[in-house]
């Protein structure tokens, strides 16, 4: 078999990635909540998030290393905050928790900022940084990553991860959605080119010396860029600090790389943001100024075409999902292959 695109029903691969899920004893309802997250990531183009690590959740429950069957709680609260102990969980499971948790909050709060310890990874930044906007809510989310790829800037030792963040405003028209890494590719873009065989854009990677690294076959050799030098280092760095050192989790040398290893947990840190519209103000108000902020930037010259293509922060998303719910959603063969074969291990 080629590794050409295939295209699926969503709701099959919803229910694929569950039945995988159950059958390594994830609860039928933390299971579901997986799948359509994981899924919800494909359908928004967050290719390198979705059901292409189904596997790779499967090795590491396989190996011991995730709590099949955790019990999220908050450990501390105040009004406005909450620190939230994973229990080693899926991170999925426990973000979905943390983000309601900063909903509830924030409803009579005003604001409310949720951390998290003992967690695992939860897929793309924007998942989490979404689910205020339905509640008239602005979202923010930040991450410490689940594997060194960056080194502090002059450096070569590993010591940081893409670390990323995501805001989400809502518009009445449509929703304003940032999601980026601090490193200029996330490792997972990384993952499915090598994957696909496909030469790594100059600029994403660099060798121990400091030359652009293009070869897949030494991707694991390689460090990620930051964005903006430098500055994409900072970011890094006090993102890190923000959702791992503050709450406990892994940080820096503490992290552990679950790319390689299948048995330890890796004590994943995340921070959740809910912030009421209508503490500050009107929220049709609001969102009628998003919406002319998005129409301008729609509507603004560029000196290329290709740039003006690119839009708000979150269209090329919410493009790719109602293209994807039109028809089917995306899924690479080499992810059933490899489901299948681990099935075995």
């Amino acid at each position: 078999m080629s590794s050409a695109s295939q295209r699926l029903p969503a709701a099959q691969l919803k229910r694929f990635t569950a039945d995988a899920l159950l059958a390594v004893g994830l609860p039928a309802k933390d299971a579901a909540t997986c799948a359509e997250l994981m899924a919800r990531a494909d359908l928004q183009g967050a290719d390198g998030h979705g059901i292409f690590r189904l596997p790779q959740y499967v090795r590491r429950i396989k190996g011991g290393a995730v709590n099949v069957k955790p019990k999220v709680k908050v450990a501390r609260e105040a009004a406005g905050m909450a620190l939230i102990d994973g229990d080693n969980g899926m991170g999925h499971v426990v973000m979905s928790f943390a983000a309601k948790t900063a909903i509830a909050k924030a409803r009579t709060a005003g604001a409310a900022w949720v951390g998290v310890n003992r967690s695992n990874h939860a897929g793309p930044a924007s998942l989490y940084a979404a689910m205020p906007l339905a509640h008239d809510m602005i979202g923010l989310y930040l991450a410490v990553g689940n594997a060194n790829h960056m080194a502090p800037w002059g450096g070569i030792d590993l010591l940081l991860s893409t670390n990323p963040i995501a805001v989400a405003a809502p518009g009445n028209e449509a929703n304003i959605v940032l999601d980026m890494a601090t490193t200029v590719a996330a490792y997972g873009k990384v993952k499915t080119a090598v994957q696909r065989g496909e030469t790594l854009p100059e600029g994403w990677m660099i060798d121990h010396q400091g030359r652009p690294l293009t070869d897949p076959k030494r991707a694991d050799q390689g460090l990620l860029v930051p964005i903006g030098g430098y500055k994409g280092y900072g970011l890094a760095l006090v993102f890190g600090l923000l959702a791992g050192t503050l709450n406990g989790a892994a940080m820096g040398s503490e992290t552990v790389d679950f790319n390689a290893d299948d048995v330890t947990p890796t004590n994943t840190g995340h921070a959740i943001v809910a912030i009421s519209i209508a503490a500050f103000g009107e929220v049709d108000e609001f969102k009628r100024r998003v919406d002319k902020l998005a129409r301008e930037r729609s509507a603004g010259r560029s000196p290329c075409r290709a740039w003006r293509a690119s839009g708000c922060p979150g269209s090329r998303a919410a493009r790719s999902s109602r293209s994807a719910r039109s028809s089917a959603s995306r899924s690479r063969s080499p992810c059933a292959r490899a489901w299948t074969s681990s099935r075995g291990n």
